[in-house]
């Protein structure tokens, strides 16, 4: 067990919990159980999809600035790359992956849930990357993924002014994709993610592959990529299973192995 960010595993959901009291700082060691953790939830085969989740009251507020303070530029530009590394790690596991959002989700933090493929935020949710007025930007990824999340002029807005943005514009803008409750918020961020406990997990995969390594490129050799993909699920246990099934139940009925 790491002593601030674990994996719990129940019925085909794997939650990554952290828990790091009072405000889920993302100091070194939080950094690295976050990769530890997106791995572990990566070869486990029972983990058909992941929440990640930071409690009832905060998702993580940020690095913690008190060690950061202390980095020369020389020392910060030997680790800058494990650190957009670990922060990302959520968007590098091949499953469907919801941050389930309540308080706070600024800097690392919001970073951290910029990595999963939904984002489910209680009406109580504050997100923003504040890091200019530390006199630096986001460093974790949040300048690439969140101007490819909502656009480079709302992005500019919230990385040039710092500004927290609540749940509400958050939905607005499409950096969250539902707003509930806060004490509903993991319950819904579950209820997504069961969807995927039966499905076609070596189809799941490859969707999430095209459709992230496709953003980084341009259409044609997305195109390529996508073919790639398409044509390796003809080598898959699934792909004959749901096409059989389909041919003799009609859609929706196949009882896919994952294999």
């Amino acid at each position: 067990m790491a002593e601030f960010v674990n994996l719990e595993v129940s019925d085909g959901i794997g939650t990554i919990r952290l828990d790091r009291p009072p405000m889920n700082a993302l100091n070194r060691q939080v950094q690295e159980e976050i990769r530890a953790a997106s791995r572990a939830a990566t070869v486990d085969s029972s983990v058909k999809a992941v929440v990640v989740y930071g409690g009832e009251k905060v998702f993580a507020a940020g690095a913690d600035i008190k060690e950061m303070a202390e980095l020369t530029a020389g020392q910060m530009a030997d680790i800058i790359g494990e650190l957009q590394s670990a922060l990302g790690s959520l968007a590098q596991i091949p499953k469907p992956v919801v941050a389930a959002i309540t308080g706070y989700a600024l800097g690392g933090g919001l970073e951290i849930a910029l990595g999963a493929d939904r984002r489910i935020a209680g009406d109580n949710a504050k997100l923003g990357v504040p890091e200019s007025l530390l006199g630096v930007i986001p460093g974790g990824g949040g300048t690439q993924r969140l101007a490819r999340l909502i656009g480079p002029s709302k992005a500019k807005d919230m990385v040039f002014t710092g500004r927290f943005v609540g749940a509400e514009e958050a939905l607005r803008i499409g950096l969250v994709d539902e707003v509930v409750a806060p004490d509903e918020v993991y319950n819904a961020a579950v209820r997504w993610a069961s969807q995927f406990t039966k499905a076609a997990s070596r189809a799941l995969a490859a969707a999430k592959a095209s459709i992230d390594q496709g953003l980084d490129t341009d259409l044609n050799t997305g195109l390529k990529i996508e073919a790639q993909q398409f044509a390796a699920l003809f080598a898959t246990a699934d792909r004959t299973i749901g096409m059989e099934s389909f041919v003799a139940n009609g859609p929706g009925k196949a009882q896919f192995t994952g294999a």
